[in-house]
């Protein structure tokens, strides 16, 4: 039976054990990992970048809605002022002092023997400027105040008595003129007509009325304080 030598068989073994050898395979091992850690990496960066663009536009959107939603309020704010002005200007509209009833009301008041020489209505107002909520040092918030202002009327009635005996239908026409129901409304409950000055008897101030003997008085008229806010 003939023998078959393998003259080769060392050199295949030699090769074998090469490939067999346990830090090449480490090697190809870890060149793979690295190559799927790269990967996985770059595929978080792609991730991040794709994830900020996506912050970076949903913050545009929310500054300006932000905007838009301060502007909102701004114009919220502005139509609060304005409806506030409007409401101001009607009730001021709608309580005004009406001269025109004030002139009916005093035609409607007379005394025998009484005539007016003139009227002077002088008008003023107190404003007390709007305060706004602020915050103390106990940090406890004090609440604001809205603006008012303090309509302060009177009204002065120059005239004569030129009766028989000069000076008594002053107190008559003083009563006449409290008692009228428009004027009435207008002193409130608490105020009065008062006599501020009666002179001594002398001649009217008119013509055609010469030589008779006659006194000139003031009626004094404080009108109610009527507050608006």
């Amino acid at each position: 039976m003939p023998i078959r030598l393998n003259l080769l068989a060392e050199a295949q073994a030699a090769e074998e054990m090469r490939r067999r050898d346990p830090v090449k395979r480490a090697i190809w091992v870890g060149a793979i990992l690295a190559s799927l850690m790269l990967a996985w990496a770059s595929s978080l960066q792609l991730k991040a970048m794709m994830a900020a663009n996506v912050v970076a536009r949903v913050e545009g959107q929310m500054n300006s809605n932000s905007n838009s939603y301060k502007g909102v309020l701004d114009s919220l704010k502005k139509k609060e002022d304005v409806q506030g002005k409007i409401s101001a200007l009607h009730q001021l509209t709608s309580s005004r002092f009406l001269q025109g009833n004030l002139l009916n009301a005093l035609q409607q008041t007379n005394a025998d023997d009484v005539q007016l020489l003139h009227l002077k209505l002088d008008q003023s107002y107190a404003v007390v400027e709007a305060t706004k909520p602020k915050t103390n040092e106990n940090n406890r918030v004090i609440p604001g105040r809205p603006g008012s202002a303090t309509e302060k009327i009177v009204l002065m009635l120059d005239g004569f008595d030129s009766s028989a005996n000069p000076g008594d239908q002053v107190s008559t026409y003083k009563r006449a003129v409290a008692n009228q129901p428009y004027i009435r409304s207008l002193l409130g409950k608490t105020n009065d007509v008062n006599l501020k000055n009666l002179s001594a008897p002398e001649l009217m101030p008119i013509a055609g009325s010469v030589g008779k003997p006659c006194v000139l008085f003031t009626l004094e008229c404080r009108m109610q304080d009527n507050v608006r806010q």
